[in-house]
């Protein structure tokens, strides 16, 4: 059964956040952004999947949807392009790190406005150069999108000395994970596909929905795999999928790679 003891908060109507809340304090949640076009979120099917998958994982209550979504309608109804931010904490309780007995979810819904640089970056591409900041091995949250994205202020950070729009971020290992706010995926002799995010990562909505349309591999990537591709793209919910127009001196053709993209997506909804 769902958790009864559940608190929605709407940030944009001046409510406020306990000091003691495990969120603030341990990073203890996490959260998912999701882009509003007319009052509708899209892909809300992949956005609750991951609500659902991150709760069960961190050992949170499950859930209570119906009160959730009732209060998503009422914040956006009037949107017309946003972003809609869902931050779920486990509330306040418990001795330090130490769970508390009864769990008190916070969810805390954000009405955000939309990135205005975003239509430019798909039409034009982006260029792409290496981070220095490297992404640590941890199985355990792998995939999700917690609150502990003090590694991605890094990248964020490092950015701010490279001629780039966004970065490849490595692991320990040198395998290519993500951007610095996107999931990556390359096209090679007509096949997709992406990083295993087995050990660190966030698995992201929109490489979530392609998946659905067409078959995507899941292996280690070396940088070198993405500059010997015919395609490279960039993607998240809020953007869509964005070509790569340069990854270091490695330069892409992004008409070409949206042509190519295209004519894969045709193909399979045909079959």
């Amino acid at each position: 059964m769902p958790n009864k003891m559940q608190t929605i908060i709407a940030v944009d109507q001046n409510s406020t956040l306990s000091t003691r809340d495990r969120g603030l304090n341990y990073g203890d949640g996490f959260f998912t952004t999701a882009k509003v076009v007319n009052g509708q979120v899209q892909y809300w099917a992949h956005h609750k999947a991951r609500l659902i998958e991150c709760a069960q994982r961190l050992g949170f209550p499950e859930l209570d949807f119906n009160s959730l979504e009732n209060q998503i309608a009422l914040q956006i109804k009037a949107a017309s392009l946003n972003v809609l931010k869902i931050l779920v904490t486990r509330g306040e309780g418990g001795r330090g790190y130490g769970l508390p007995s009864e769990c008190n979810i916070t969810i805390l819904l954000s009405i955000l406005d939309y990135p205005s640089n975003y239509e430019a970056l798909v039409k034009k591409g982006v260029n792409l150069e290496i981070s220095p900041i490297k992404l640590a091995a941890q199985p355990y949250l792998a995939g999700l999108k917690t609150l502990n994205r003090l590694e991605q202020v890094l990248v964020k950070k490092a950015m701010q000395t490279q001629n780039c729009d966004d970065v490849l971020v490595l692991d320990y290992n040198n395998n290519v994970i993500e951007a610095s706010a996107a999931n990556i995926f390359a096209i090679k002799n007509k096949c997709v596909f992406t990083p295993l995010l087995d050990e660190c990562g966030i698995k992201g909505v929109y490489l979530q929905s392609l998946c659905d349309k067409l078959p995507v591999e899941f292996k280690r990537v070396k940088v070198e795999d993405l500059t010997q591709a015919d395609a490279v793209f960039v993607c998240n919910s809020l953007m869509g999928a964005v070509p790569v127009k340069r990854i270091e001196q490695q330069v892409f053709n992004t008409d070409d790679s949206h042509a190519l993209l295209t004519k894969l997506l045709a193909k399979e909804a045909e079959c």
